[in-house]
């Protein structure tokens, strides 16, 4: 079994807004640990979500140029869906893979939507805030 490396390339201008907008995201959310508003495993639980969804998006480029079992666009929007949204962003950008599917973008735009809205609800909300406490604690 061969084992090579995904191509990593500079991102161009236009690819860089998904980092940016992930970079100012993670501040947001380590502001918000440190303020009090929001759990330090909340933070952790994104980090990690994002590490795994970049790899997932580095494994399905690498299939995609050797020819292997492809992984499905429905488990990429289910990770980013459930907050690794950040690290598909920056692995659309760095990895250049899935950035220009227009249907696939599309849906993309919609996850994290909803992951932002409902991060939203459970950090400003009276139910949201005793939810998360109770569910990760803080």
């Amino acid at each position: 079994m061969s084992t090579k490396l995904v191509a990593i390339h500079m991102p161009n201008k236009n690819s860089t807004l998904g980092v940016k907008f992930s970079v100012i995201f993670c501040a947001f959310l380590a502001l918000s640990v440190l303020v009090g508003w929001a759990p330090l495993t909340l933070l952790w639980l994104y980090l990690a979500l994002s590490t795994v969804t970049f790899i997932n998006y580095a494994l399905d480029k690498s299939a995609a140029k050797h020819g292997r079992r492809r992984t499905p666009e429905s488990q990429l929007h289910l990770l980013s869906l459930i907050g690794g949204w950040p690290g598909a962003a920056i692995a659309q950008s760095i990895l250049r893979h899935k950035s220009v599917k227009k249907e696939f973008q599309v849906m993309f735009g919609v996850t994290v939507i909803m992951n932002c809205a409902v991060l939203g609800w459970l950090m400003f909300s009276e139910t949201g805030t005793h939810f998360i406490s109770t569910v990760v604690g803080g």
